[in-house]
């Protein structure tokens, strides 16, 4: 497989190389579509940190930077439904155009609220979404990226910011776990049964 090879790794979806071709190309993309603009990009914490950090050393601007701690997957393998905003008030924005990162886009609850919270408690110019990875099966509510790296089927990914119970965030490459280490009987100290 790769020199990853482990017993919790079913298979490598992305390398690091092809993650970092992608952000190359949509790092263009919103250079070109944001020069002469106002922009700030807002950072959902933790899963977006490793692909807002390689994608805006890419993007050609001035812009600021800002982060959000939200909660909806609480430890398990898909979105609780709620999300949990775990900060009190929002970045500045107002008269700004806003970019939001996230890691993946899939029911769409998160960014779906993220992006209602910035519309009514702010005065942003414009309010739009950058997903990593978007996976369309899992829609709860009617929300597409504005930015998307990859579309992924209906697969739980690990790596380059995704993690499962907190862990293999670290990973260079995007892959699926295998089943007995989502049900904990690997032997990987990272995860444990709950």
């Amino acid at each position: 497989m790769t020199q990853h090879s482990a017993a919790w790794l079913d298979k490598v979806l992305y390398h690091e190389t092809t993650i970092l071709s992608r952000l190359d190309e949509l790092a263009r993309q919103i250079t070109e579509d944001y020069r002469q603009r106002q922009l700030t990009v807002v950072a959902v914490l933790h899963g977006s940190l490793f692909f807002a950090a390689d994608l805006l050393r890419r993007i050609q601007l001035p812009l600021k930077l800002e982060t959000i701690s939200v909660a909806s997957y609480h430890g398990g393998t898909s979105s609780s439904g709620t999300v949990r905003f775990n900060q009190i008030g929002l970045p500045p924005v107002d008269g700004r155009d806003v970019l939001l990162i996230d890691d993946i886009l899939d029911s769409g609850r998160t960014l779906h609220a993220i992006r209602e919270r910035f519309l009514e408690d702010c005065a942003p110019a414009s309010v739009k979404l950058c997903a990593l990875l978007s996976k369309r099966c899992q829609r709860a509510v009617e929300l597409e990226a504005d930015y998307a790296g990859f579309e992924i089927g209906d697969e739980f990914v690990v790596g380059y910011g995704l993690d499962y119970r907190g862990h293999y965030r670290n990973l260079p490459f995007i892959g699926t776990l295998t089943s007995d280490a989502i049900a904990g009987r690997t032997g990987y100290a990272g995860v444990v049964s709950a």
